[in-house]
């Protein structure tokens, strides 16, 4: 299959390989998102040396890693294996032999590298001062799903500051792009391709999977209920690759946001824990993998308030702790193949759930829609406040704060949407705490078929359907 997207993020590569100094690029984001075919594609012309750490299970040592980089640093220069005693040894032997002429060189799964070493990050540090940099026309790319450690070791490390030229983070693929893995395929409808991305988010691993000749069903059923889907053992694979030992504790976080958001306080007393340091960082790293989202309200100013809520934004992950885990014992027996999907637990639910995270997911395509100069907003996210005497309580799915206008949307996945939507947000708007001066103007994105009310009614300022989503470019 040919590269498809991401061409804000080659455009910005393409851009740093301009420069004539050599320079230090760092590449995250959650595991299958992507980052190492990113950056093939990118060098796909260009001299690629590519270093990947060896993923960590028992017996993994420092040692075994070495060897492994030996290895593959002696086969990329037409060598014997090389043989080295610690990382100050391998890291100066890789810069010696790329210090000269262009050159990108990929430090994969780095954290995987790492291995036993404390200090990996510092003695990288020192051999970039040293070595790489001397060569104007290097670049070289730190690249792992395990954000955590990207994140303490380097980017929050003092002895990066200033070294560090260019960060991507990447994120979900758009629905446009992730439309395009079923290009010149005019049997699978849009109804369809909206059940799978409810399951596997724009995340492309998973996409390269779906068979397009297959039905939805049969495509989540292969994928997800048979005891060699691909999907069916993944995430044990996702949180021990990435969380290690601890990966039991941050899988107790996801289990209690993946049915609703919820703040923080309530999180801790849903996990019976003290509000300490311990659990902050655990959200910090479970948002900087992209599988949490912090959704903040706001004031009437604009101005982002205190209250936020924890949101589950990863789909296969909510997807597989509702219905793939608590069935595990029977899909290994392969009593789950034939199983009818919308007759499981909550399924409507759920899939409202999942549409939901596709949409917010995909803002930048939202604003887009609706024509709203991005420099106006203010503020924008799912929107909640809290009732008190002086207020009563308002979830709204989506809210867009602009200087003069507030964009109240609700996101509806059904079969029928009824003129009750209509009534539903009218309610919400009378209950928004807002400034007098600022005009509102109500929104429905959608999945299904529109009631004749609401679609002859005025009510609605813009009605946004999925498929324009992953038709429309922006």
């Amino acid at each position: 299959m040919s590269f498809i997207g991401r061409e804000h993020e080659l455009s910005q590569l393409y851009e740093f390989d301009r420069r004539r100094s050599a320079g230090l690029v760092v590449v995250c984001g959650r595991r299958r998102i992507g980052k190492s075919t990113l950056i093939e594609h990118f060098a796909r012309k260009k001299k690629l040396y590519e270093f990947y750490g060896i993923a960590p299970r028992t017996g993994i040592s420092n040692k075994d890693q070495l060897k492994h980089f030996g290895e593959l640093l002696g086969g990329q220069f037409g060598m014997a294996p090389l043989v080295f005693n610690n990382w100050n040894e391998a890291l100066s032997m890789l810069a010696t032999l790329t210090a000269h002429g262009p050159a990108i060189i990929l430090l994969d799964e780095i954290s995987w590298m790492a291995g036993s070493d404390k200090d990996f990050a510092g003695k990288l540090k020192g051999i970039w001062d040293t070595k790489f940099k001397k060569n104007n026309e290097l670049i070289l790319i730190l690249c792992g799903s395990v954000t955590s450690w990207i994140e303490e070791n380097i980017l929050e490390d003092k002895g990066y500051v200033g070294r560090i030229s260019l960060t991507l983070k990447l994120q979900e693929m758009t629905l446009f792009d992730a439309n395009q893995f079923w290009l010149g395929n005019e049997l699978i409808d849009d109804t369809e391709k909206l059940k799978l991305l409810c399951v596997t988010g724009g995340i492309p691993r998973y996409l390269e999977e779906i068979d397009p000749k297959q039905t939805a069903e049969q495509n989540i059923k292969r994928l997800c209920f048979t005891p060699e889907g691909v999907l069916f053992r993944e995430f044990d694979k996702i949180f021990k690759d990435i969380f290690e030992k601890r990966a039991e504790a941050y899988k107790l976080i996801i289990e209690k946001l993946a049915s609703q958001s919820c703040e923080y306080n309530q999180l801790a007393k849903k996990l019976n824990l003290e509000q300490t340091g311990g659990l902050s960082t655990q959200i910090k790293y479970l948002i900087a993998s992209g599988f949490v989202t912090r959704d903040y309200s706001w004031k009437k100013s604009g101005e982002r308030s205190k209250l936020s809520r924890l949101r589950l934004s990863d789909n296969y992950i909510r997807f597989y702790l509702k219905y793939i885990e608590p069935k595990k014992e029977l899909i290994e027996k392969g009593l789950y193949r034939d199983i009818a999907l919308e007759n499981l637990p909550q399924w409507n639910i759920i899939m409202g759930l999942q549409f939901e995270n596709l949409v917010l997911n995909n803002l930048p395509s939202i604003i887009s829609m609706l024509n709203i100069p991005a420099e106006s907003i203010l503020a924008t996210g799912p929107y909640f406040q809290r009732k008190t005497i002086r207020q009563e309580g308002c979830e709204i799915d989506l809210l867009i704060y602009t200087r003069f206008t507030l964009y109240v949307c609700e996101i509806k996945f059904r079969k029928s949407i009824k003129s009750e939507v209509i009534h539903e947000v009218q309610e919400k708007i009378r209950r928004l705490k807002k400034h007098p001066s600022i005009s509102i103007r109500p929104v429905l994105i959608y999945h299904g078929k529109l009631d004749a009310t609401v679609s002859r009614s005025d009510f609605f300022a813009n009605k946004i359907k999925f498929s324009e989503m992953l038709y429309k470019k922006f």
